[in-house]
């Protein structure tokens, strides 16, 4: 690979393609990350990776690039506490503001699908603690950008060192079938409360319809502050009103508070939508 200009060329394209914000001193990731496929395709330097994705813009290539880029972490109910907010807190206000009528949820970026499966598997952890309280049943809706980690999520199989990660033994008995040995699929009553979707958030969200709860975790951190706000704003626009906007343990809203009433639980935050 080819020194600056190549670097400060591959780093507008992906923050233009993707949202995805390259810090100046990120040249070794780059190059970890980008150069098998680079020797795959015959490509020599980052200008010329940029040109072929320009060129060919349906050729993968370039799916095949924001997928080396993004940083596929994960884990089954991540931090714990927005899970037991939900269905201590969020749930049952949601509820009592509208019975009867089905919830929708977006997992704004799924990556191997922990997120959505693990809400699903907390909506049925409430429902079996709150028989016939969501009644309408659950809707969650999972976006994500990676083609590649859609195809995973949509498989629902995991493997040991993936179910280890954040899976107790009684979820693992309860909601997973052994596919073989040392692999598991997520049973079909989780997997069927599930949409997969693809998206990138600098996209439109208008087809999307309305949520009362989004879980955006873990995301906005690659993006500049320009970017968040406006990701932050149109998220908004697809809450209805008094609906909740779960982020990341690591991540805080500034600003916007036209938007966002930001609401402290014990532990962790949620923000309501005004």
């Amino acid at each position: 690979m080819s020194g600056n200009p190549d670097f400060e060329q591959f780093r507008v394209f992906l923050e233009k393609t993707s949202g995805i914000q390259l810090g100046a001193n990120k040249q070794y990731l780059v190059s970890s990350r980008l150069n098998k496929l680079m020797e795959q395709q015959g490509i020599k330097s980052l200008s010329e990776l940029v040109s072929r994705i320009q060129s060919q813009p349906r050729g993968g290539l370039r799916e095949q690039v924001v997928d080396a880029m993004t940083t596929n972490e994960t884990l089954w109910f991540r931090d714990t506490y927005p899970y037991e907010v939900l269905k201590q807190r969020i749930l049952p206000e949601l509820i009592k503001a509208a019975p009867g009528q089905r919830l929708r949820v977006w997992s704004s970026a799924c990556s191997s699908g922990q997120e959505p499966y693990s809400l699903a598997m907390a909506f049925d952890e409430f429902e079996r603690s709150n028989p016939g309280q969501l009644r309408a049943g659950v809707q969650i809706l999972a976006t994500e950008l990676s083609g590649t980690m859609l195809a995973a999520s949509k498989a629902a199989e995991y493997d040991s060192l993936a179910i280890a990660r954040g899976l107790s033994q009684e979820r693992l008995q309860r909601y997973f079938d052994v596919k073989e040995p040392g692999r598991w699929v997520v049973k079909q009553p989780i997997r069927s409360k599930v949409e997969f979707r693809p998206l990138n958030l600098l996209d439109s969200y208008a087809a999307l319809g309305k949520f009362d709860i989004v879980f955006c975790r873990n995301v906005l951190i690659y993006f500049s502050a320009e970017v968040k706000k406006d990701i932050l704003r149109r998220i908004h626009g697809t809450l209805k009103p008094g609906g909740y906007l779960f982020l990341g343990a690591s991540e805080a809203l500034n600003g916007l508070p036209e938007l966002y009433q930001m609401v402290q639980c014990t532990p962790g935050i949620v923000y309501k939508a005004k």
